[in-house]
């Protein structure tokens, strides 16, 4: 058996990639904020699959809880094989209107925490010569919206940038940039959703399988979806200015600030 580490594994693509791993007979280190839905979530999934599933609560916003899941992923007696850095959320709001805390605090969880567990998992991975970590980023990240997917975009340049510098190393990085899930990511950041057209939502479940198969193959960022691939063509032919214009417009509309 393997181990696989998830952030924010209770709920939408998190708790996925947790039912996904563990039907595959993956033990599991499961990280979140709310310790009694981490117990239950752990206790139904070692009842399912027989897999073993530990619990550690943790809140990277704060630096305890970032240093808790370093550690845990620099234990070298119980090593982590595969590292999905799932967790985060969204500001409701525009420039300006969201407060400067929640924006740092955004920027700790989307930046600071994947940087540092990022780092934390390579390093052991590199000595056994293998293992997998996963950013989740989003498709916000190619189009200029603000901090919610400037820190996405962070995240998918990091992670190209370090797959290469790590290539040869047995150790493969992938950012997974998703578009809407249906998760609680929208109704936890107090954004209606009923505007969004149907074909744009995307299943968790089927997300992350064709993250995995991405993963596999060696792909260093993975846009799981043939709709949303075709609109990020789109998007890499459209003149910056405009493109701008419409984010802006869209974001208001359907996302994340």
């Amino acid at each position: 058996m393997t181990t696989a580490l998830i952030t924010g594994s209770t709920a939408g693509i998190g708790a996925a990639f947790a039912r996904k791993l563990a039907a595959q007979g993956n033990n599991l280190v499961l990280v979140a904020r709310d310790t009694k839905r981490l117990r239950e979530q752990a206790t139904e999934l070692h009842d399912r699959h027989g897999i073993e599933a530990e619990v550690l609560t943790a809140d990277l916003s704060t630096e305890e809880g970032i240093a808790a899941v370093e550690q845990r992923l620099g234990d070298r007696r119980d090593p982590v094989d595969l590292l999905v850095n799932n967790a985060g959320f969204g500001n409701k709001g525009r420039y300006l209107e969201v407060s400067m805390a929640d924006e740092l605090t955004m920027l700790k969880v989307h930046v600071e925490a994947v940087l540092r567990l990022t780092s934390a998992a390579s390093a052991s991975m590199r000595e056994r010569g293998r293992g997998g970590i996963v950013n989740v980023a989003s498709v916000a990240a190619f189009v200029p919206r603000g901090t919610y997917g400037a820190s996405k975009a962070w995240v998918v340049q990091f992670t190209q940038g370090a797959a290469r510098d790590m290539a040869g190393s047995g150790v493969r990085l992938m950012a997974l940039c998703p578009g809407f899930v249906r998760t609680e990511f929208h109704e936890r950041a107090g954004m209606g959703t009923d505007n969004i057209p149907n074909w744009m939502w995307l299943d968790a479940d089927k997300l992350v399988t064709a993250a995995l198969a991405d993963l596999a193959r060696g792909r260093t960022v993975s846009i799981p979806d043939p709709r949303y691939k075709a609109l990020m063509g789109v998007v890499k032919l459209t003149p910056r200015g405009l493109l701008g214009g419409v984010s802006s417009r869209t974001g208001r509309k359907y996302g994340p600030q």
